[in-house]
């Protein structure tokens, strides 16, 4: 729709006395000539507004990830090459991706299909799981039994991680139980674990390193220097991927 000539005139005129008087302050009626333009103006393109909207949105986004790849530099080997974090995949990859994850996040139950598909496909990459248990009680239980199978049996995580994610309905301390006990491993040697070496300080420690990167849901993805928030997908993590290893950075 387009705006009538007589609006556009008054609006040029407007906009026009607005440039050549920069210094001076718009008077009651200029003031109320401008605001019945823009209102009409409004009124007749309202896809105006959706183009503000999508633009302020492009905006808040390329403005969070890039505090998010200033937050992944100051945290690098926390993010990386923490000790207590499981590693798929190549350990010696060339170029690591990092997921923060719950077992009760619904997304992330839907993206263990595209980590399990790009270490089927891609032998150098090194995959780490960042446990981030931000979805109550229940999910803080699951992934304290979580940690007591990554310090009893560690060669069994890889397989619990799966039939965790991949289970339906939510995850408990009973369900995780249930699913640790059926890879044979002790129920007395996880509850053990669990009261011996709680993972109260670990799970402190992600809440702290995601609030430095921005992290707000789960998945999370980093690789290089980005972050890649929610369930981006895999082509999505593998274009990162390939720019690491052709520029050294996740977007060339």
């Amino acid at each position: 729709m387009s705006v009538p000539s007589k609006t556009l005139a008054l609006g040029s005129m407007l906009i026009a006395s607005l440039w050549l008087s920069p210094a001076v302050a718009l008077d009651e009626q200029q003031k109320k000539e401008m605001g019945e333009f823009i209102r009409e103006y409004l009124v007749e393109n309202p896809e105006v507004m959706l183009e503000v909207q999508a633009a302020l949105e492009a905006k808040q986004q390329a403005a969070r990830v890039s505090m998010a790849g200033q937050a992944v530099a100051a945290n690098h080997d926390a993010i990386f090459s923490s000790k207590t974090d499981v590693v798929l995949g190549n350990p010696d990859g060339d170029v690591t991706i990092v997921e923060f994850f719950d077992y009760n996040c619904g997304y992330c139950k839907q993206a263990l299909g595209d980590m399990e598909e790009i270490l089927a496909s891609d032998p150098n990459v090194r995959f780490v799981l960042k446990e981030l248990p931000i979805l109550g009680p229940e999910s803080i239980a699951a992934h304290r039994v979580a940690n007591a199978v990554r310090l009893i049996a560690p060669e069994r995580y890889p397989e619990f991680h799966r039939m965790m994610l991949g289970a339906t309905g939510m995850a408990t301390e009973d369900s995780a139980i249930e699913i640790a006990t059926s890879l044979g491993i002790s129920d007395a040697d996880i509850r053990k674990s669990m009261e011996e070496q709680p993972n109260d300080a670990l799970v402190r420690e992600a809440y702290q390193l995601a609030t430095n990167i921005g992290v707000t849901g789960t998945p999370t993805y980093v690789v290089g220097n980005e972050a890649l928030f929610g369930a981006v997908g895999r082509a999505a993590i593998e274009e990162k991927v390939a720019n690491v290893r052709a520029c050294g950075q996740s977007t060339c």
